[in-house]
């Protein structure tokens, strides 16, 4: 009897127990993250806007100005050597300043007029002009006197045969000339065209430095 009370008395003990167990579980509930951060909605419309390809002649015409912007560019740096080997030339031409006058002369201890261009331009254009002034104004272009610019040869005679040469130095703001020469009275020295001896022997000017007179290959290097 003893052993059967005990019995009934461990089975409720175990019930209890089961149902406080049930009664204490809870199921946990997912966890949630939450972010301040906005996620901007992808338009498709934009996309395809980008992968969109330019129009033939949109395509066209994008060309043509990257060539124009090209060619531009090219002009600018050839305006930029020219001026510099013009400027190279009348260096070289003023470092004769004071160098004596010599008949048929051809070094610094003394030259000749057409000696004296023809040096000039042998050396900082590497042109071979010939060695008399006659000769000498059968080379280039003629220029009006309005026109004429530093580097051009301005030829003058004493009523025949040319017999003196220049290369023209400058041309001030008034339109007056100036040419470097070497006179038979001062030897190498700068006198402006309106000269009272020079002027009334100026017969004309000529242009021998052209675009095909340098080399613009350094262009490609810049």
């Amino acid at each position: 009897m003893k052993k059967r009370v005990l019995f009934y008395l461990t089975v409720i003990t175990s019930v209890f127990s089961l149902q406080s167990c049930v009664s204490n579980y809870v199921v946990s509930q997912p966890t949630t993250y939450k972010s301040d951060a906005k996620l901007q909605p992808v338009s498709l419309n934009a996309v395809a806007l980008e992968k969109k390809e330019l129009s033939p002649s949109k395509q066209i015409d994008m060309a043509l100005a990257s060539i124009e912007k090209v060619n531009r560019n090219a002009e600018i740096h050839k305006t930029i050597l020219f001026e510099k080997k013009m400027d190279d030339l009348l260096a070289e031409a003023e470092s004769y300043l004071g160098v004596p006058y010599r008949y048929g002369g051809t070094t610094r201890s003394g030259i000749d007029c057409s000696a004296f261009v023809l040096s000039v331009f042998e050396d900082t254009m590497g042109m071979d002009l010939p060695r008399v002034a006659a000769a000498q104004a059968q080379q280039g272009e003629r220029v009006s006197k309005e026109d004429m610019k530093k580097g051009d040869l301005v030829f003058f005679s004493r009523g025949g045969r040319i017999s003196h040469v220049g290369i023209v130095h400058d041309v001030d703001a008034s339109g007056e000339v100036y040419f470097i020469h070497a006179a038979t009275s001062r030897g190498v020295m700068i006198s402006p065209l309106s000269d009272r001896y020079w002027g009334p022997k100026f017969r004309f000017a000529k242009r021998v430095i052209t675009d095909n007179s340098i080399d613009y290959s350094q262009l490609a290097q810049n």
